[in-house]
């Protein structure tokens, strides 16, 4: 009996990141094109993960950093809202903090720069933050 190699159960936990995302992405109501580019990958990959969920997928460290930060991204709404509506809906909706300047979470993301992603996280990330201090 074989022990199977690292790479084999890094490319699955892949899949089961990549199909997480993709779940989370289409509940925030993101196009194709914006899912695409908040996790850089291409139509073709989308596809295939959509048509075959649980096939192992070879990403890089980029793109799997992308789909830890989306979700990152959805636990922290998760914590800061109790209506799934909100949490799906939130990263949707225009926004006017000063870094988003009137566009929504979900346009910010979809520029595709890592920075514009992680920048995102920061910021919802820290609501979740102001709310645990306020209810402590």
């Amino acid at each position: 009996m074989q022990i199977p190699k690292q790479p084999a159960l890094s490319s699955i936990k892949t899949a089961v990141g990549l199909k997480v995302a993709l779940h989370i992405l289409h509940g925030w109501q993101a196009t194709i094109t914006q899912i695409c580019s908040i996790l850089r990958i291409s139509s073709a990959t989308y596809r295939r993960a959509v048509r075959a969920p649980a096939s192992p997928r070879k990403l890089d460290q980029d793109q799997q950093q992308r789909i830890s930060l989306v979700l990152n991204i959805h636990a922290s709404l998760r914590s800061v809202f109790d209506n799934p509506a909100n949490v799906c809906g939130f990263p949707g909706s225009r926004n006017n903090n000063a870094f988003f300047d009137g566009r929504s979470p979900l346009e910010v993301m979809a520029q595709g720069t890592m920075i514009s992603l992680y920048e995102t996280y920061k910021r919802i990330h820290q609501l979740e933050l102001r709310i645990e201090a306020q209810s402590s």
